[in-house]
């Protein structure tokens, strides 16, 4: 096998990195995930993510963790509701969406990302994961890498893979290319009991996710496990909107009068969202890489994930694509049918951007249309067919 004898470094421990891992293990294969949090625990997850049939859902199940996703997943959190800026319903499928149906290719069940890494984690040989290793630089060593980190440690591996996220610090070791803006800022909050600290919205929301459309300006909100909920404030802005609005985005009171000025004719119920958010907002600029980026590919070096295609959010594509990545890439590197590293990771890096490149191009033509001035008509009628 052309792993065999070889030390693995993943850098970074999301869905793409620990999925990886658990793949190449499963290989018999000696993997170490380098992760910069200081613990499993060290911050809140993101957004639930919805898997894909034939990209996340694949991955879970060559990792053999199907059964236990499926004792983990967020029964009727796909279930969806189109709103206006007065918080009208003008589309629900809460009644005709029943079914948690996973014999369905169509069917995208969610999972909080906290449970999802949990599963992967638990998934892993025991010290697979190094916490508190902030990756800063690398250099190149006999046939491989000397790892720097930010305690001051250093690590040789013989093949490392980045799976460090949109700001990749390992990525410009491969190529120079860099991401670029899609004129949308999004503005990140959570609201943890949302039961009892949100319950308009939490009424309203009924476990499922909302999509709210108005003047080029959008909310989306959507159910997490526990009982909380995570929102996000969209809509096109400056790409140096983040650092020169003045905004503390700490401060609840004025984020609010931000939001009542900026959204005027959106209704008063969505101002509990800003009365009642759990943590300081996290401003998003949302960036994606060229459609036709390309390198040349190194014999121990490779991406992953966001690492090697960040895109917008808005086609749900980004940790499937990540997870996939993770797949083909750990088939590539355990096959027989390439005779070095090199060959295998080249077959992988030609498929992954082919691949990345349709999704990011459909997340980027959804994002225009979410954005737009008949966002709302739009949006009804996509999911009316």
């Amino acid at each position: 096998m052309l792993l065999e004898n070889k030390q693995v470094a993943i850098i970074g421990g999301g869905p793409g990195g620990l999925t990886l891992a658990r793949l190449l293990q499963l290989q018999n294969v000696n993997v170490k995930v380098y992760e910069r949090d200081l613990n499993k625990d060290a911050r809140v997850q993101g957004s639930p993510l919805d898997l894909h049939d034939g990209s996340g859902l694949a991955a879970i199940h060559k990792a053999l963790l199907f059964e236990e996703f499926k004792n983990n997943f967020l029964p009727g959190a796909d279930k969806t509701l189109i709103l206006n800026e007065k918080a009208e319903v003008f589309f629900s499928d809460h009644e005709t969406n029943i079914h948690e149906d996973f014999d369905n290719a169509y069917f995208r069940p969610e999972i909080d990302r906290g449970v999802l890494r949990k599963i992967l984690l638990e998934s892993l040989q025991p010290e697979t994961v190094i916490w508190n290793h902030h990756f800063v630089s690398m250099e190149a060593k006999n046939q491989g890498w000397l790892m720097h980190f930010k305690d001051g440690n250093s690590v040789y591996a013989d093949i490392v893979i980045a799976s460090d996220g949109a700001n990749s610090k390992i990525r410009p070791y491969i190529t120079d290319i860099k991401p670029f803006y899609t004129g949308i800022v999004m503005l990140e909050g959570n609201i943890y009991e949302s039961k009892k600290n949100a319950p308009n919205i939490s009424s309203l929301i009924n476990g499922g996710k909302i999509m709210a459309f108005g003047d080029t300006q959008n909310i989306l909100v959507g159910q997490k496990g526990g009982g909380d909920l995570g929102f996000y404030i969209s809509f096109k802005a400056d790409e140096n909107w983040t650092k020169a609005n003045g905004l503390d985005y700490t401060d609840k009171t004025q984020m609010l009068e931000w939001f009542k000025n900026e959204y005027p004719i959106w209704s008063p119920v969505w101002y509990e969202l800003f009365e009642n958010i759990s943590a300081p907002f996290i401003p998003r600029p949302i960036y994606c890489m060229p459609l036709n980026q390309n390198w040349d590919t190194l014999s121990n070096l490779t991406m992953i994930g966001d690492a090697a295609h960040v895109m917008p959010p808005f086609a749900g594509e980004g940790a499937n694509m990540a997870m996939l990545d993770a797949l083909e890439l750990s088939e590539c590197l355990t096959s027989d049918k390439f005779k070095t590293v090199q060959e295998a990771i080249s077959g992988y890096e030609g498929i992954m951007r082919e691949r990345a490149s349709v999704a990011a191009k459909e997340s980027l033509e959804n994002g225009e249309k979410m954005h737009s001035k008949d966002a709302l008509k739009t949006m009804l009628n996509f999911f009316l067919g």
